[in-house]
């Protein structure tokens, strides 16, 4: 296949069914890889019935070293293993429609990785509060600023590397949570690999709660200062 899309998760058992069904449906030649850290509420056993009708399908269960950041290293090793020529990562929530892809797919033809940006002309945010807009308004200033990153949308998880691009990065890639994709930026711009952002809308997720609250977007914002010396 020439596109896989890693979709990690983590109790995702209410979202997963109907995500895989839209990224299947995508008229493209994709795979779907679930990296799925031996969810408490099944998810993974869902994916397991589901790849008994759906040959595209595939599930990377990780019973140790758990964490998003570990999950999507080890999603991303996969993939390539798997002889994918592109690769896209999304939540599987929702919050990252898969209609987006097929734009994403084709912007990839003149660049390295795509970044789906709220924050483009075009692009929504419709899963934030007034609070949480101002956090990410300040982060992605702090990201320009210590980082050097001038993205619109630096902090956006919902992106589309070529085979080349994303065996560059890996090897740089070492964050056991969702602070892997800071790295990815990070080593992208360091290591000159070429990237582009298109409008995307950013939806509330359908079911299930947030991994990631306000306090944790504070936190991160600390370990880019000691990023910026690596």
């Amino acid at each position: 296949m020439s596109l896989v899309a890693i979709l990690p998760t983590y109790n995702e058992a209410g979202n997963i069914t109907a995500i895989v069904q839209e990224l299947l449906a995508l008229p493209l030649d994709i795979a779907v890889l679930v990296v799925d850290d031996h969810s408490p509420d099944g998810t993974y056993t869902i994916v397991e019935e589901m790849m008994k009708t759906h040959p595209r399908l595939h599930l990377l269960l990780r019973t140790e070293n758990r964490g998003r950041g570990w999950a999507g290293i080890d999603g991303f090793k996969k993939a390539l293993d798997m002889g994918a020529t592109h690769i896209v990562e999304l939540d599987a929530d929702h919050s990252h429609p898969p209609r987006f892809i097929p734009a994403m797919f084709e912007r990839i033809k003149t660049c390295d990785i795509v970044i789906g940006s709220r924050y483009v002309a075009g692009g929504k945010d419709d899963d934030r509060s007034a609070l949480r807009l101002i956090i990410s308004a300040l982060a992605r200033r702090y990201l320009s600023l210590v980082l050097g990153v001038t993205l619109a949308d630096p902090t956006s998880g919902f992106r589309m590397f070529t085979r080349a691009a994303l065996a560059k990065l890996l090897p740089h890639l070492h964050a056991r949570d969702p602070f892997i994709v800071t790295e990815v930026i990070y080593f992208a711009r360091k290591n000159n690999v070429s990237m582009a952002e298109i409008p995307i809308e950013f939806l509330a997720r359908k079911t299930g709660t947030s991994k990631l609250g306000s306090s944790t977007l504070f936190k991160y914002l600390f370990r880019v200062l000691k990023l910026r010396f690596l």
